[in-house]
């Protein structure tokens, strides 16, 4: 299977920076919306009267659901396009986020905040705009041009996250949410350039059974899946949990948000050196390296004195490893199973980045309630960060060879 073979996979209608771009502004707002619910852990359990941990359920069964959707959506994206996909994905956040701001107690606010917005997120994901996108292009620049997509979840970060927290200082978080309600609604237009029903890898007559029992027995595959749940556990507890943190170190609480907007600013540069350096050199080598900086970022953190400039400085760290693992994860199963049903196999990749995800925002907020304190969490996203280091050095990078229908 050639290069020139899969950038065929998909109907040429639309031309592929156009499709970069739509896909780009896609993540910029999902991911970026999806960045800023820290900002609302302590205004809504303030004014609800709850402890942290009912609205960190929330976004716990947020993160699950998205996972658990991720592997459907991606299959159905790979099979009849993206962009039916992504739109409907796009009017379920609306609708989810509009949904928390009547919600007044955790049932309701455990449905509209976790299970519709998890699903929505599951649709207008960032994979399946990474898997659309992919497929138009070249195996020797597929990791850069996935980072490019990548980057719009940090730039929305970077703008979204300042944004939320005026709206809430301004208006309150309810009205806040409406806001970001109407905002998300974008992404339904954005959806048409990646219109068009994927056509299947010429020479290939891989079927979607073949291909999931192909990445089952694969050892690299099963050691992506243990990885990317490391790194679901850091990002969503930090961004989940970081803002409340600096609130009980004693600083001002606005720079809870500002944290956020550096996360995402440094992260457009980290994000951009993973997809040039990933399409020259060892994306395994440089996951490991990643992890292992995260956890170097964390030790930073908890050893410096308190102050606004070491939040700051960790932010910046942290932020240039933020999203950077996905481009590389991607791009990985890309390499080795080929582009056809990337979408169904970097979405059970990513399931298991929400499992992580799932744990490092309840468990953040649970252990809170019962200690007082984020210490043992940050401790053990230390210990998860060399442990995914390491998993990551037996991975096989090698492309499969399969037998080409004549």
């Amino acid at each position: 299977m050639t290069a020139t073979s899969e950038t065929s996979a998909l109907v040429r209608r639309w031309p592929l920076w156009l499709m970069v771009i739509s896909a780009s502004l896609i993540v910029f707002f999902g991911m970026g919306t999806r960045n800023m619910f820290g900002l609302f852990l302590d205004p809504i359990s303030d004014s609800m009267s709850w402890g942290r941990e009912v609205f960190s359920m929330t976004l716990a069964l947020q993160n699950i659901m998205w996972g658990v959707t991720q592997p459907f959506a991606g299959a159905i994206a790979d099979r009849y396009g993206a962009g039916k996909v992504m739109a409907l994905g796009g009017i379920f956040y609306a609708v989810g986020i509009l949904a928390i701001s009547f919600s007044g107690v955790p049932v309701a606010m455990h449905l509209a905040g976790g299970v519709l917005i998890g699903i929505a997120q599951g649709f207008a994901s960032m994979n399946i705009g990474m898997a659309v996108v992919a497929r138009r292009t070249p195996m020797h620049r597929r990791t850069l041009v996935m980072s490019v997509v990548t980057m719009g979840g940090s730039a929305g970060q970077m703008v979204l996250s300042p944004l939320a927290q005026t709206f809430i200082d301004g208006y309150g978080w309810v009205t806040a949410l409406l806001i970001m309600s109407m905002m998300v609604l974008i992404i339904v237009p954005l959806t048409i350039p990646l219109a068009g029903r994927p056509q299947a890898t010429v020479g290939s007559t891989q079927t979607f059974g073949a291909a999931l029992r192909e990445a089952g027995r694969h050892r690299g595959y099963i050691l992506l899946i243990a990885g990317f749940f490391v790194c679901g556990f850091h990002v969503t507890f930090i961004g989940s949990h970081l803002p409340s943190y600096i609130r009980d170190l004693g600083l001002d609480p606005g720079l809870g948000a500002v944290a956020l907007m550096v996360i995402g600013m440094f992260n457009i540069f980290g994000t951009l050196m993973a997809g040039v350096l990933g399409d020259r050199y060892s994306k395994k080598y440089m996951l490991s390296f990643l992890y292992l900086a995260r956890s170097a970022a964390i030790l930073f953190l908890l050893y410096s004195p308190v102050s606004e400039t070491t939040i700051l400085i960790f932010s910046g760290m942290i932020g240039l490893l933020w999203l950077s693992t996905v481009p590389l994860t991607t791009g990985l199963v890309g390499q080795i199973f080929g582009a056809q049903y990337i979408g169904m196999l970097a979405g059970i990749v990513f399931f298991s980045h929400q499992v992580g995800a799932f744990l490092g925002v309840w468990l953040g907020g649970l252990l809170f309630d019962i200690y007082g304190s984020y210490d043992i969490v940050w401790w053990l996203s230390i210990a998860l960060g060399v442990l995914a280091a390491l998993v990551h050095f037996p991975i096989d990078e090698r492309p499969l060879e399969r037998k080409v229908a004549a």
